[in-house]
């Protein structure tokens, strides 16, 4: 067993695999990306290099956004540990959805001659984004990254990041691949033959019964997978819902409003006051920490693996052992709620799941839209810009979107992932822990509201006394119009039944 250079300490056999290794990840300044790279150089210093797949966007260049992904408060620890880790970290400009990945040829070059484990994370995760850009991105780009990967020589391992949500159409969800819904050759010769008005008209027939362009092109991409990886040491890796952090490197980090996090998010500020959603129903989510211990425990395993050339390792990384419904996920959210509230809430948190479409419906026109338009109303009154309407608009979308994952459940298995975790010494069972089975929720809903508020909401903790005040103000004003609203009602109802005696 090999020594670290840091204070001669024995290396796990995961640290192992590492050391001395040269890293290509996509998608590295998204959520997970960022966790990724973080996890990688702070437990496995013998790294040699990492480089990142950054896409220049909003006038800003590729060393403006390795600044800016760098200052996020997630790299904080590391900073710490490792004040010179960025002499370890190379940048490269490219884009997914273009052709070779936008990457310029000397870095190909380099590329080629020098990475030896690949985590293609790169994908657009938009749920209504259009089927030409969702294909160019995440289905393309996953050849290009394949067809880069074939001329990498001392490339050792190779993980696709997938979802678990990819075959959705399909219950149970196993680890094996699935008919993609259409093959990608004659999905990208479609878009790219086809105007952007016309792909928008016919998109639900392509779709079909697929309740997004996600989770379509996703299924395509794995099929590319299958079908074109030849003798790549590759395999592909499904998580569940991936949400805030557990443990590390920041209990509770997020920097997304996606899925639980936005419901959670608009229900803290007093937005959402109803969901349509099943609360009986198992909901899969996987911490941010977790799942990313396990991403990079499968690149491990399938450098491990050496009958990958006749079976692609699948790994469904799921909550299996550990599920929560979503009732449960309300309700243990609530149980904290009002030891970290924000002092940008605009009403109490009276937030509820509704499993009936029509009864929800009336909750949104009564609770949302109703107090909504009566302050757009007095806002345009006083000479101010409306903006209610508008933002539960926006809500209201994103509700509708995730609705499909709200109301059904799968059951999926995951004897490989098991067998995997099997293969973990003691050591590194703890040092890349992501056995759901030692997961405990309740500890986790103690940090993931104030996750939330301090991440994403931008509310400092030292807010945490003006909100709480707040909060009580709110509760009160709450209780009393509940309280006014049931005597108007009460008071309706015996007019009613006191004219009907009269008549009679």
């Amino acid at each position: 067993m090999k020594l670290s250079n840091k204070n001669d300490k024995k290396l796990t056999p995961i640290q192992e695999f590492y050391d001395n290794q040269n890293i290509f990840i996509t998608g590295g300044t998204g959520f997970m990306g960022k966790l990724l790279i973080e996890k990688l150089l702070r437990s496995c210093p013998g790294i040699k290099c990492i480089y990142i797949l950054i896409r220049p966007r909003k006038g800003k260049d590729v060393i403006q956004r390795s600044n800016e992904l760098f200052e996020d408060v997630v790299f904080s620890k590391l900073k710490k540990e490792q004040p010179k880790f960025q002499e370890k970290i190379v940048c490269i400009s490219g884009d997914c959805s273009l052709p070779n990945l936008g990457i310029t040829t000397l870095d190909r070059t380099i590329l080629i001659k020098e990475i030896t484990i690949v985590f293609h994370y790169a994908a657009t995760t938009r749920f209504n984004e259009k089927i030409k850009s969702a294909t160019a991105t995440n289905v393309r780009g996953v050849k290009y990254m394949i067809s880069l990967s074939k001329e990498m020589q001392k490339l050792k391992s190779f993980v696709y990041v997938s979802t678990i949500y990819s075959q959705c159409i399909h219950n149970p969800i196993e680890e094996k691949f699935y008919d993609p819904p259409i093959d990608d050759d004659t999905l990208i010769n479609l878009v790219e033959s086809m105007n952007e008005k016309l792909l928008d008209e016919i998109t639900p027939q392509l779709l079909e019964s697929w309740p997004n362009t996600y989770v379509y092109t996703k299924s395509v991409a794995e099929n590319i997978v299958k079908k074109q990886s030849g003798l790549l040491p590759i395999g592909v890796f499904r998580p569940g819902i991936v949400i805030s952090t557990y443990q590390e490197p920041l209990p509770g980090w997020v920097d997304n409003f996606n899925g639980p996090m936005g419901i959670t998010a608009g229900a803290e500020k007093g937005l959402i006051k109803s969901h349509h959603c099943d609360g009986s129903v198992k909901v899969c989510l996987v911490p941010g920490d977790l799942t990313t211990n396990a991403l990079i425990v499968s690149a491990w395993d399938i450098a491990n693996n050496r009958r990958y050339r006749e079976d692609i390792p699948i790994y469904n990384y799921v909550s299996n052992d550990n599920p929560i419904t979503n009732q449960e996920f309300t309700e243990m959210s609530g149980k904290y709620l009002h030891l970290t509230p924000t002092k940008d809430a605009i009403w109490y948190c009276s937030f509820g799941l509704t499993k009936y479409r029509l009864l929800h419906l009336f909750y949104v026109y009564l609770f949302h839209l109703l107090p909504a338009l009566i302050i757009d109303i007095g806002m345009f009154c006083f000479a101010k810009k409306p903006k209610f309407l508008k933002l539960y608009d926006r809500l209201h979308k994103m509700l509708d979107m995730i609705g499909y994952f709200s109301l059904n459940e799968w059951k999926f298995t995951n004897d490989r992932w098991i067998e995997v975790k099997k293969k973990l010494s003691i050591e590194d069972r703890e040092l890349f822990f992501c056995d759901m089975k030692d997961f405990v929720w309740d500890n986790y809903f103690k940090t993931f509201l104030l996750g939330i508020r301090l991440y994403i909401l931008k509310d400092p903790i030292e807010t945490l006394p003006q909100a709480r005040k707040k909060w009580r103000r709110l509760y009160w004003i709450h209780q009393t119009c509940k309280l006014v609203i049931a005597s108007i009602f009460l008071t309706i109802i015996w007019i009613l039944i006191s004219k009907l005696f009269i008549t009679l």
